[in-house]
C-alpha cells in the first residue's frame, strides 16, 4: 500500500499499515540493537514510530499485541546478560507548546495543592538524543552498568561502560549504594571522524550519532567499544542508600563533584517565564552545541515534592520533555470532506495540494470540528485571530509529535475572492439523517444509528477488532463485504452465519477469495469466540466514551455480566445505581450517560441482548487483590485534608488497592472525614459506615 496520510486511512488500510510498520520497526530494531548496522536514519525511524502511534490513536481497536508503542527501548539482545532494574527506568511525557508547559506546571500545583503565588522551582536541561544508561556503584566502586532495555530489564554492558572516559571506575564521598542514570552520546565531530575511519576500513558507516553511540555501547567485544569516542552526561539517579541532596539542582551539583559530567546548560528556574526563556536560549544554541538534542527537560526541583507527585504508569508526574517545534509548510486547501465514524461523529478533513512536511508528503489534514473551521474554540473564543478556513485558502500545515497534520493558520492575503465561508452540514452525508450537535458536545453526530451504513459498518469493524472479539478470518474487508451483501447487519448476525449459510457452504465457498476450507475455518473461529471475557465484550459493544481501559475497569468492578447489565439498566441520573456507577474511579457523568443510554429499552439494548444470547460471557476477577488493609474497599474522602491534597490521598489509596468513590452509598466501606465534612458524614453515620479522621486514615494505611 502506498503511504497515505493517517487522516485518510480506512480501517482496513490502517490494519495493514500497522502490520507493515510493526515489521519494519522490528527489523530496524534488530539492525540497530544487535547487528550494529542501522539501515534507517534517526528521522526516518522516529517518523515510523510516530506514524504507528498516530494510527493507533485514530484506530485504538486495531492496536497490535506487538505494538512498537508499548515498547520502552528494546528487549535485551542475544549475548548480553539481563539486568533487572531495581527501580524501573521510565519514559517522559512530552510538551510541544508553551501552553503544554503551562498546563504541566498547573497540574503539578493542583496535585500538590499549591497556590499560584506559592514558590515552585524547576530545573531545565537539554534533552540529549542518546542511549540511557544506569551505573551502579557500591562502596564507591562501579559494579554494574545496564542499558534501559524495556524499562524493567536491560542489558549488562559493564565492561563496555568502563571504557568511557566520562564514567569513573571509582568515586569517593558518595552514598554506599549509588545508581547514576544518564545518557551515552557521541559528539558531531567524533561521529564524523568515526564514520571516516569506518569508510577507510571498508566497514559500514553509521546513520547518525545516536545510532553510532548505541551500536558502540552494545558491542560484545569491549575492545571495539574502547575504540569508539563515547561520552556520558549524568542527569539523574535510581537506587540510593542515602539522599544526594534536597533538590534536583543540588543533586546534579553533587554528581558533578563526584566526578560525573553534567550538562552545563542545566539551569534553575523559579517560574514558567524563566523555563521558557531558557528553552529559547537552548534552542538558539542547538546548532552550536556539537551534539544532538531534541528538546528541554523540566523537573520539579524539590525532591520531596517529586516524591509526593510520584508516577503514572509509564511517566513521572514531576517531569516533562519540551520538544522542539514541529515543521511547518504552506499549501492550498482544495476541498473539505466529511467522514462519519462509528459513533456518528461528523469529522471534517482537509484535502490539500500535496506538500512535504517533515519528510512526509501530506495531502490531508484534520480540521477537528465546525468550531475550528469557523475560527473559534469550544467556548466561542477566537483562535487564529478569528480567521475561518475556506476551500481555496492558502493554509499553514503543522506536524507535532504525532504524524496527523493539522491546519494551523490561514494567509488572508492569499484568499481567493470567490472563497466562501464553509457551510458545515446539519445532515449526515451517508444516510441523510439529522446530525444535531448536543449541548456541550464539540461535534455533530448522525442520528441514524444502525440505519446509517457508515456507523453500522464501523461498529461491526470495531466489534471484530483485535482488542474486541478478534475473530480470525473476519476482518474489516470481510465485514464490509458481508454487510454490503446483507449477510450481517448487527454483531449477533455473525454468530448465526453457519446456521444461515453454512449447511451447504455453497454460498460462501463460491465467493471470491473463499473456499470450503476457508469457510469452515471462519465458522470454527466464530464458534471459538462464543466464550468471551467480560471486559472484551464491553469494549466490543462500541459504546461511546467506553474504551479498552474503561471496559476493564467496569468488568473488574461489577464482576459478572448479569450484575453489570442490571446495574446499567437501572442507572438513571441521581439514583443509587447511577451514584454507584459514577463513584467508580475513572467513570464520570459522560461515560455513565453513554452506558445508561445503551442499556435502556430500545434498538441498541435489543441488539446487545440478541448478541449476548449467543455468548458465554466469562466473569472478571474483581479488583482489590493487593495485600493491604484497604485492598478491595471503597473509600470516600470528604472535608478538608490538612496533611495531603485530595489528589495525593486518592492516588495513595488506589496504589493500595482501594476504590475511591465520589459519594457515600451502602457499598462504601470507609469515609475519611476532614474538617468541614457535611452531608457525606451524616449519611455515613446513618448507614453505619466506618468513619476515620485524617490521622486515623494515615495510621491505617501506614501499616501497609
Amino acid at each position: 500500500m502506498a503511504e497515505k496520510d493517517v487522516a485518510n486511512l480506512t480501517a482496513q488500510e490502517a490494519e495493514a499499515e500497522l502490520a507493515r510498520l510493526s515489521a519494519i520497526i522490528a527489523e530496524a530494531n534488530t539492525a540497530y540493537h544487535t547487528e550494529d548496522a542501522p539501515d534507517l536514519s534517526d528521522a526516518d525511524y522516529d517518523a515510523l514510530k510516530r506514524r504507528n502511534a498516530a494510527i493507533e490513536r485514530r484506530f485504538p481497536d486495531l492496536k497490535r499485541d506487538d505494538s512498537p508503542s508499548e515498547q520502552v527501548g528494546a528487549s535485551v539482545a542475544e549475548g548480553f546478560q539481563k539486568v533487572a532494574h531495581s527501580q524501573r527506568m521510565m519514559s517522559l511525557g512530552n510538551a510541544f507548546s508553551e501552553d503544554d508547559v503551562t498546563e504541566f506546571a498547573r497540574s503539578v500545583r493542583k496535585f500538590l495543592g499549591l497556590e499560584e503565588t506559592s514558590a515552585l522551582a524547576f530545573t531545565a536541561e537539554p534533552k540529549i538524543d542518546g542511549l540511557s544508561l544506569a551505573l551502579r556503584y557500591e562502596g564507591g566502586v562501579l559494579v554494574q552498568a545496564a542499558t534501559r532495555g524495556d524499562g524493567a530489564v536491560g542489558e549488562n554492558v559493564t565492561a563496555n561502560a568502563r571504557t568511557i572516559d566520562d564514567i569513573p571506575d571509582r568515586i569517593s564521598g558518595a552514598p554506599d549504594i549509588l545508581e547514576v542514570r544518564g545518557e551515552v552520546y557521541m559528539s558531531h565531530e567524533d561521529f564524523a571522524a568515526l564514520n571516516l575511519r569506518q569508510a577507510e576500513l571498508g566497514a559500514k558507516t553509521f546513520a547518525n550519532p545516536r545510532n553510532a553511540a548505541a551500536g558502540s555501547l552494545r558491542q560484545l567485544d569491549s575492545a571495539i567499544t574502547r575504540g569508539r569516542p563515547l561520552r556520558f552526561f549524568a542527569y539523574g539517579w535510581g537506587t540510593l542508600s542515602s539522599p544526594l541532596a534536597d533538590t534536583q539542582f543540588d543533586a546534579l551539583k553533587r554528581l558533578h563533584d563526584l566526578g560525573f559530567s553534567t550538562n552545563p546548560l542545566t539551569a534553575l528556574c523559579q517560574d514558567i517565564d524563566a523555563m521558557l526563556e531558557h528553552y529559547q536560549h537552548i534552542e538558539q544554541r542547538r546548532a552550536t552545541l556539537g551534539y544532538d538534542i531534541d528538546g528541554v527537560v523540566y523537573k520539579v526541583d524539590d525532591l520531596d515534592l517529586q516524591r509526593r507527585l510520584g508516577y503514572r504508569s509509564t511517566t513521572p508526574r514531576w517531569a516533562i520533555a519540551h520538544k522542539f517545534p514541529a515543521e511547518l509548510a504552506w499549501t492550498r486547501l482544495e476541498n473539505i470532506e466529511i467522514q462519519v465514524g462509528r459513533t456518528g461523529a461528523l469529522s471534517p478533513v482537509a484535502r490539500l495540494k500535496p506538500v512535504t512536511v517533515g519528510g512526509v508528503v501530506v495531502s490531508n489534514a484534520t480540521l477537528h470540528n465546525e468550531d475550528y473551521i469557523a475560527g473559534r474554540d469550544a467556548n466561542g473564543a477566537e483562535i487564529r485571530g478569528g480567521k475561518d478556513i475556506r476551500i481555496g485558502d492558502w493554509v499553514q500545515i503543522y506536524r507535532a509529535g504525532d504524524v496527523i497534520p493539522k491546519v494551523a493558520d490561514v494567509d488572508l492575503e492569499e484568499r481567493p475572492a470567490s472563497a466562501k465561508p464553509y457551510d458545515f452540514p446539519t445532515a449526515c452525508p451517508e444516510c441523510g439523517s439529522d446530525a444535531p450537535r448536543e449541548a456541550g458536545d464539540a461535534v455533530r453526530r448522525c442520528s441514524g444509528g444502525l440505519i446509517c451504513p457508515a456507523q453500522a459498518v464501523e461498529k461491526l469493524k470495531h466489534f471484530v477488532s483485535r482488542a474486541a472479539f478478534d475473530i480470525e478470518g473476519l476482518g474489516a474487508k470481510q465485514v464490509e463485504q458481508f454487510y454490503r451483501d446483507g449477510w450481517i447487519a448487527q454483531p449477533a448476525d455473525i454468530f448465526t452465519l453457519r446456521e444461515r449459510y453454512g449447511t451447504g457452504l455453497q454460498q460462501l465457498k463460491n465467493r471470491e477469495g473463499w473456499g470450503e476450507k476457508s469457510a469452515n475455518n471462519l465458522f470454527d473461529a466464530i464458534e471459538e469466540k462464543r466464550e468471551i471475557p467480560m471486559a472484551r465484550l464491553i469494549f466490543a459493544l462500541g459504546i461511546r466514551h467506553v474504551g479498552e481501559s474503561g471496559a476493564n475497569l467496569l468488568a473488574g468492578h461489577y464482576g459478572t455480566w448479569a450484575d453489570f447489565r442490571d446495574a446499567m439498566a437501572q442507572a438513571e441520573p441521581k439514583n443509587d445505581a447511577w451514584q454507584h456507577l459514577v463513584g467508580i474511579d475513572g467513570v464520570g457523568d459522560v461515560m455513565a450517560h453513554s452506558l445508561a443510554t445503551a442499556f435502556r429499552p430500545g434498538a441498541e439494548r435489543d441488539a446487545i441482548d440478541r448478541l449476548v444470547a449467543h455468548l458465554d460471557v466469562q466473569p472478571a476477577v474483581r479488583r482489590g487483590t493487593i495485600d493491604s488493609p484497604v485492598a478491595g474497599k471503597t473509600v470516600v474522602f470528604t472535608g478538608t485534608l490538612e496533611r495531603m491534597t485530595r489528589a495525593e490521598a486518592k492516588a495513595r489509596a488506589e496504589s493500595l488497592g482501594a476504590k475511591v468513590a465520589g459519594s457515600v452509598s451502602a457499598k462504601t466501606d470507609i469515609l475519611v472525614a476532614g474538617p468541614g465534612a457535611g452531608s457525606k458524614a451524616a449519611k455515613a453515620a446513618e448507614l453505619g459506615i466506618e468513619t476515620l479522621d485524617e490521622d486515623g486514615w494515615l495510621a491505617l494505611i501506614d501499616t501497609a
